[in-house]
């Protein structure tokens, strides 16, 4: 309310009239409020309304009084008027005194009579201004809350209780209805917070704002008296419709995918010349019913390769039938030896229609580099695997080795300096494949290193063979640190044993290098080396060495091996393949007898992998404790103090493990370096590799592992059981 400044003697008078007229509206709107009040509900609202008329009045009466001052001014000037007359003439005096107090008589009569008209219009304002916000606040057709910092509910109207289901002495936390509505998405200031949520089928957005308690209401008793500080005003507004258009709108979108026949060259040789049309018209049936059968277009593009669109809603239920084509396309046979197998790949949810089209190449080369025998579901920010159930077949043709061989030779020649580098705590397979392609380099009269960061135990009897060799350059093994200072313009960097960039020795030279070669065994993760010059992924082949072993053959140029290259490389496929027992194929055992015609010594090689007594009881420690998990499953811990690698050891006791009958996969658990590290192996009945993959690693259909940090061996343990019951209940698993 604004002061009166004017200094004159009516100014009190004034005031003592403006303080009983305060009162006397106050407890007017006090007594009407008091009339309507029923509910303790009520009363709050009211109390808010109160806070709000006064305001209001004080406003008012502040306009109103400003008149009124201008009548005390101008009765003040014709006072002083009448004064000073009375030293000019008596008369005029007189006769001008009593014009003034008749004004003043007739101005204080017309004040005291409109300060009562003045209470009643501003008491049936109150009233009316109640009505009008009861009407807004309970029976608004949008639900209406307000919560305490705690979340605690206050008051609600009438739109909210339908919507919840509860009536209004409800006083429960809001999250027990609204889960998504927590004290940690409440707002922080004033600002408004707006949350997407769902309530009884329908969708919401939960609008928030917090406000002071005191704004809202007149008094303390607002909400009662244990209420301080802050409220939370809370509006439901629906949006149900929107979502089940915009839904039905993605439902409608375009999915693009790509269905290719694994082993189409390798199946056909196995059929009889009469009957090979005859599969390739069952195979095309299959693969066209089951795309026509969800409203979907399915074209052939090449011999093995079909073109498949289809919307969105419909490719949901291929994921909830996990492709069952997969297993159809199997059954097919008119005397073919060998199973077809399919690899799938589908993209959506891209910025265009092309784009979802490089999602499927990219889903379908994922699934082929995978083994292929899967679906893969590419989305811009994930990827999603289903299948690869199958051992991947062997392919007895070279022409792929040949050609990549090729290809590389021409990219290390088109460049400076060559760096090589494998995985993370580097093993046999990792080096010996690098020193393949270190001598390739090196033929070609290129620059070569090698980066290795760690000397881990498995290296160090390997390595003994080139460290002092006056063969070899003091600085052909170097850091990530040191690769990077010698790294330039026109370098090549070539990964070997593994294709996640996270996992290698320097990921910065991914950067640094314009061209990046990827040679691996391992299946392809969603993580892979993106942008490669060349890549050759054979999930396949036993080792990295066997690959190499493969390219060194095919390159040319008369490489010849050294033998302490010859032992590295056959070194790394007799680690791999636990002296030819796993995944040795018949290119595994060519690539053995070209290693040994190039000088590799079995003998030396057995010696270099000896091992300590500590380690052996170690691994045996492991292998006795294990725990047969649902009979097919064996789970142990390998204790890691003492022991160099325990690493490695974990996994010796893995493979040991596999030979319990009935054992079809093993777990084993190690600490090491305030990491544990899962190694999982398997012969043939459960591909490891989906398991590992739920708990974020990775690796071979029978021989993966991942890494875990932040947890214990009992919690891990728990959650590799987790993860097994869960894909026997998906049906990932058979047992």
């Amino acid at each position: 309310m604004e002061k009166v400044n004017v200094t004159d003697p009516s100014d009190s008078a004034a005031q003592e009239m403006q303080s009983e007229e305060k009162t006397s509206v106050q407890e007017s709107v006090q007594e009407s409020v008091q009339e309507s009040v029923q509910t303790p509900v009520q009363s709050s609202i009211q109390s808010s309304v109160q806070s709000s008329v006064q305001s209001l009045i004080k406003r008012k009466r502040g306009r109103v009084f400003g008149y009124f001052r201008v009548t005390l001014i101008l009765a003040v000037i014709l006072w002083v008027t009448d004064i000073l007359i009375l030293f000019l003439d008596a008369r005029s005096f007189a006769a001008l005194t009593l014009a003034c107090m008749i004004y003043t008589v007739v101005m204080a009569a017309v004040f005291i009579n409109s300060r009562e008209v003045y209470r009643r219009e501003i008491a049936q304002y109150a009233q009316e201004f109640l009505g009008l916000e009861d009407l807004l606040l309970r029976e608004t057709d949008i639900p209406y809350a307000i919560l305490d910092e705690g979340g605690h509910l206050l008051w609600m109207n009438h739109a909210f209780e339908e919507a919840i289901h509860r009536d209004i002495s409800y006083r429960r936390p809001i999250s027990t209805i609204l889960p998504s509505l927590s004290r940690d998405n409440f707002p922080k200031d004033e600002k408004t917070a707006k949350i997407q949520t769902e309530l009884v089928g329908n969708s919401y957005i939960a609008q928030m704002r917090r406000i002071r308690a005191s704004h809202l209401a007149g008094s303390a008793t607002m909400f009662g008296d244990s209420v301080e500080g802050d409220v939370i005003v809370l509006c439901l507004l629906d949006n149900t419709a929107t979502q089940l258009a915009i839904r039905e709108i993605d439902d409608q979108s375009i999915v693009v995918g790509l269905f290719y026949i694994d082993n189409y060259e390798e199946v056909i040789d196995t059929v009889e010349e009469v009957r090979k049309v005859l599969l390739i018209a069952l195979i095309d049936r299959k693969v066209t019913q089951y795309i026509t059968a969800i409203d979907g277009i399915c074209s052939k593009i090449e011999k093995d390769k079909y073109l498949v669109i289809l919307r969105k809603k419909a490719l949901q239920n291929l994921l909830d039938s996990h492709f069952d084509i997969l297993e159809d396309v199997k059954k097919v046979n008119v005397g073919n030896e060998m199973a077809v197998t399919l690899s799938l790949g589908f993209g959506l949810d891209g910025l265009a229609y092309t784009q979802n089209f490089e999602f499927a190449r990219n889903a379908v080369e994922l699934a082929l580099g995978r083994g292929g025998d899967q679906a893969v579901v590419k989305y811009p920010d994930n990827v999603v695997y289903y299948g690869g159930k199958t051992r991947q077949v062997e392919k007895n043709t070279r022409v792929k080795a040949r050609v990549k061989a090729q290809a590389l030779k021409e990219i290390i020649r088109s460049r400076d300096d060559v760096f090589i580098m494998g995985h993370k705590m580097g093993d046999p397979d990792s080096f010996g494949a690098a020193v393949g392609i270190y001598r390739i380099a090196r033929t070609l009269e290129k620059k070569a290193y090698i980066v290795i960061n760690e000397r881990t135990v498995s290296l160090l009897q390997v390595l003994r063979l080139f460290d002092n060799n006056p063969e070899y350059e003091k600085d052909f093994i170097v850091t990530s640190a040191q690769a990077v200072e010698l790294v330039s313009e026109n370098s090549c960097v070539v990964v070997v044993d593994v294709n996640t960039p996270a996992r290698t020795e320097c990921p910065e030279l991914l950067v640094r290098c314009k061209s990046t070669v990827v040679l691996d065994h391992h299946r392809a993760g969603k993580d892979v080396i993106e942008g490669a010059t060349l890549s050759y992924i054979e999930g396949y082949a036993s080792s990295a060495c066997e690959m190499v072993a493969e390219i060194v053959q095919y390159t040319g140029e008369n490489i010849r091996l050294r033998p302490e290259e010859a032992d590295a490389i056959y070194g790394g496929i007799v680690v791999d393949t636990d002296n030819f027992v796993k995944n040795a194929g018949v290119r595994t055992f060519e690539a053995a007898a070209f290693l040994r015609r190039s000088g590799a010594d079995v003998v030396r090689v057995r010696k270099l992998f000896r091992e300590e007594a500590v380690d052996y009881k170690a691994r045996a420690d492991a292998v006795s404790q294990a725990e047969i998990y649902r009979d097919v499953f064996a789970i142990s811990v390998c204790g890691g103090e003492g022991l160099r690698s325990p690493t490695v050891i974990g996994a010796q006791a893995a493979n040991e493990l596999l030979n319990i009958d009935r054992i079809k996969a093993s777990f084993v658990i190690t600490q090491y370096n305030n990491l544990l590290f899962v190694s999982a192996r398997s012969i043939d009945e459960v591909n490891v590799q989906l398991v590992m993959e739920h708990m974020g690693g990775g690796g071979h259909i029978n021989m993966a592992g991942c890494q875990l940090s932040d947890t214990t061996i009992e919690d891990t343990i728990a959650r590799v059981k987790e993860v097994i019951d869960q894909m026997i209940e998906d049906g990932e698993i058979e047992i």
